[in-house]
């Protein structure tokens, strides 16, 4: 029987890589009708177009893609946008799912739920223990609140609503903006510039020896569809009513000096790097643990140096104007 799946989201780096492995199902013979709308087809934030949207189309899942993200600057600057927005899109898309019959939905938050002196690697339990990290703790509020939506609707009506939390995510279609982009992308196109204009150093910020962990996006997304499949009685075995997420991420992490000569290698650079000792590291370490997932049948398969190799390939394959402007 047709299984009618809404993507929300499905114009951000992990909503595209979701689509693209259920087109690739698609293609390869399972009965999927995928729905897509686009911000300006159908604005999350609006109630009653939402609800409109759920009672027209009943699709029978929903992947939970869209959200408001930035970087530090963003989150710092408009935190209210941040925890308005996110807030109106977790409750407008959750209450019409289950509204208009879905019985199954899965919610994608982050890594920033976590409070910011939680221990390394940060479990499942760590959610709701400590204070959060002040420069984003309106987006985390609005991330759990997510998830504490999704176990209320599952105990007060019976449906399956589940959540998945991702570690720092990198891969095609990531933010290269040279303002306002992560880590990676900014690295990657940092060092891009800096070889095809023969710059003999590149200055980083901070000692390089914090570590951090990274997930190409195509593993985000694998993991995403795994743990939306599993039976329920599987997923209840490792999960608890009001601790029901699952931490998604490598289980490995590395230096900030590490990833800087990975990406490096992979953009031909081959000057020196300076780290900038005066500039803050932040946290000297943030791993997910990943034990939850492990002992449900998943573990990340794209190693670091293969996902940097790809998303670079995608990164010189487009327009660095437009990618400016974005």
């Amino acid at each position: 029987m047709r299984k009618k799946i809404y993507i929300a989201g499905h114009r951000g780096m992990v909503g595209r890589a979701i689509l693209r492995q259920l087109n690739a199902r698609q293609a390869s013979g399972e009965d999927l009708e995928l729905m897509t709308r686009s911000s300006s087809e159908l604005d999350l934030t609006n109630q009653s177009a939402v609800n409109a949207f759920m009672k027209e189309n009943k699709p029978d899942e929903v992947i939970l893609a869209a959200a408001k993200v930035g970087g530090i600057v963003a989150n710092n600057t408009y935190p209210a946008q941040f925890i308005y927005e996110n807030l109106m899109i977790e409750c407008n898309v959750i209450h019409a799912a289950y509204v208009s019959g879905v019985q199954k939905l899965l919610q994608l938050g982050s890594s920033c739920i976590y409070p910011k002196m939680a221990a390394q690697p940060m479990r499942e339990e760590a959610l709701l223990t400590g204070t959060l990290e002040p420069t984003n703790e309106p987006y985390a509020i609005a991330k759990i609140a997510g998830i504490k939506l999704c176990e209320s609707y599952n105990r007060q009506y019976g449906v399956d609503y589940r959540s998945v939390m991702p570690t720092n995510l990198y891969g095609p279609g990531d933010n290269f903006h040279p303002e306002n982009s992560h880590v990676v992308p900014a690295l990657m196109r940092r060092f891009h510039e800096a070889a095809v204009t023969n710059l003999e150093e590149v200055v980083i910020w901070g000692s390089g020896t914090p570590m951090r962990e990274f997930l190409h996006v195509d593993d985000m997304a694998e993991a995403s569809l795994f743990v939306h499949g599993l039976p329920t009685e599987t997923y209840a075995r490792e999960t608890q009513d009001m601790l029901s997420h699952i931490n998604v991420g490598s289980g490995t992490d590395v230096t900030i000096r590490e990833l800087a000569e990975t990406i490096a290698a992979v953009t031909g650079f081959k000057g020196r790097l300076n780290f900038d000792h005066s500039k803050p590291d932040g946290a000297p370490r943030k791993l997910m643990d990943v034990t939850r997932l492990a002992k449900l049948g998943w573990t990340a398969g794209i190693d670091l140096r293969s996902g940097m190799e790809e998303t670079y390939k995608w990164f010189i394959g487009q327009d660095l104007h437009n990618l400016r402007a974005k």
